[in-house]
């Protein structure tokens, strides 16, 4: 599996509309097993990303989906910047398959 975390800051006021673009855009993206969106409690204007997707090659190929691509058009106006994106490699946990064991 494949995952990313990542921050992203809203245009002051306009965090709803980035995760409005965001929850509208990401309800059927082939390959993801998780997409989480969530609010920062001590920052009105940060949004945090969780994803998780069988493969890194599964996540690449969303983001040339033309509906994902006119998600990053529409949503552009209202983020003032990404501070940070870290790739994981998740190992299992509730919701998630199992991983695969090597023989």
């Amino acid at each position: 599996m494949y995952g990313l975390i990542g921050k992203m800051r809203a245009a002051r006021g306009q965090r709803d509309a980035v995760m409005d673009v965001l929850r509208e855009s990401t309800a059927a993206l082939p390959g993801c097993l998780s997409y989480i969106i969530a609010t920062d409690p001590a920052d009105a204007d940060a949004i945090w990303v969780t994803e998780v997707w069988i493969d890194q090659a599964s996540h690449k190929a969303s983001l040339q989906l033309p509906e994902v691509q006119a998600a990053i058009a529409k949503a552009r106006a209202f983020i003032a910047g990404f501070e940070f994106q870290i790739e994981t490699h998740p190992v299992g946990g509730f919701g998630l398959p199992a991983p695969e064991k090597a023989d």
